[in-house]
């Protein structure tokens, strides 16, 4: 019974109830079924259709009825990351190992219990804790680019941080006087909920960095440099988030934001509605300055810089489309009487032979 735990608690976020707020939804199991009961007949086509396939690799299905309802869970933890990652263009598969050893030996599968990754021309064995979190996290892993440049001193630093394997554990990155709210915070998984109520007027600043990877480790930095230096302003307050704490989030914030976040990204987001604007970088390449930053804060803050400004240019572009779609229906009204008077012509022509 222990081990059915073990595989419950990475589906819990299956019932997970979702605030008020919006942005921090968890995804929820929609009953679809994507995993494949990989054989003979299907295995190359699943291969060809996906540009990465994952393939639990599983012994026979037993007649115990607490190791089907692990073999179970199991699977809906598969069908769930399936769900997560459908928008990356990710297959997910089952393989048993009596009833499919062909294809097993075909495809060079050997560990039962071991999840195997197919991408390009390589395979990668992933026999990690198979939990939504974990292999989520990992396959988003694989799909970022294997190679970093690195370009100036804080990038090498944060290169020297991951071997190191150093952490950030404080939720709080300034020291708040009693009664004030930290100028920039981590959101932790143990109380997201309580820091994501905690807005201000219905809005938060959030910024996306990676604190392992070079580019989010020297945007933090930046970023932190920004709050010291604006602890006086009350109304500030920013929420940081890594990536890497939400793997199960990471797809549904790169949909939801329209944002890639294997770069830093800052914004502010209505949590009422989950609209959102984010800061432009001029260059894609280059992380903006201190001042940069400062600039585009304040004028966040003055209301420069503001989510409704996006409501207005959606609310523009639907406005044109629909006077298009009218101009369209026009025209076609248009052409239908230019062909109802033709065929009159026809019918007066066929009357007068």
């Amino acid at each position: 019974m222990l081990h059915l735990w073990l595989f419950l608690l990475p589906c819990l976020s299956l019932v997970t109830l979702c605030p008020a707020e919006k942005g921090l939804e968890f995804p929820q199991y929609d009953g679809k079924d994507r995993v494949l009961d990989i054989n003979g007949k299907n295995y190359k086509r699943a291969l060809k259709k996906h540009s990465m396939l994952c393939l639990f690799y599983h012994e026979p299905i037993p007649d115990n009825k607490e190791q089907q309802k692990k073999h179970q869970m199991t699977e809906l933890v598969l069908e769930l990351v399936a769900q997560v990652m459908e928008e990356k263009d990710v297959g997910f598969g089952m393989v048993d190992a009596l009833k499919d050893a062909k294809v097993a030996k075909k495809l060079g599968l050997e560990e039962e219990g071991s999840v195997y990754v197919f991408k390009a021309d390589r395979v990668i064995e992933f026999d990690g804790l198979l939990s939504a979190n974990t292999l989520v996290e990992f396959l988003l892993d694989l799909l970022d680019e294997p190679v970093e440049v690195l370009e100036n001193s804080l990038e090498l630093k944060a290169f020297d941080r991951m071997e190191a394997d150093i952490r950030l554990v404080t939720n709080a990155l300034t020291f708040p006087l009693p009664q004030q709210r930290p100028t920039l915070r981590k959101l932790r998984a143990e109380d997201m909920f309580e820091t994501w109520e905690d807005d201000i007027e219905g809005v938060h600043i959030v910024a996306f960095a990676e604190e392992e990877d070079p580019d989010g480790y020297e945007f933090l930095e930046i970023l932190k440099e920004v709050a010291r230096e604006n602890t006086h302003i009350p109304n500030l307050s920013i929420i940081w988030i890594d990536p890497d704490d939400f793997p199960l989030l990471i797809p549904h914030w790169e949909k939801t934001f329209k944002l890639d976040l294997f770069r830093p990204q800052i914004g502010v987001i209505n949590v009422t509605d989950a609209d959102s604007v984010w800061m432009e970088m001029e260059d894609e390449e280059d992380l903006p300055t201190p001042q940069e930053l400062e600039d585009w804060i304040e004028d966040v803050l003055s209301g420069k810089v503001n989510t409704e400004d996006d409501d207005d240019d959606e609310e523009d572009e639907d406005e044109d489309d629909d006077e298009e779609e009218e101009d369209d229906e026009e025209e076609d009204e248009n052409a239908e009487d230019d062909n109802e008077e033709e065929d009159d012509d026809e019918e007066e022509d066929d009357d007068d032979e």
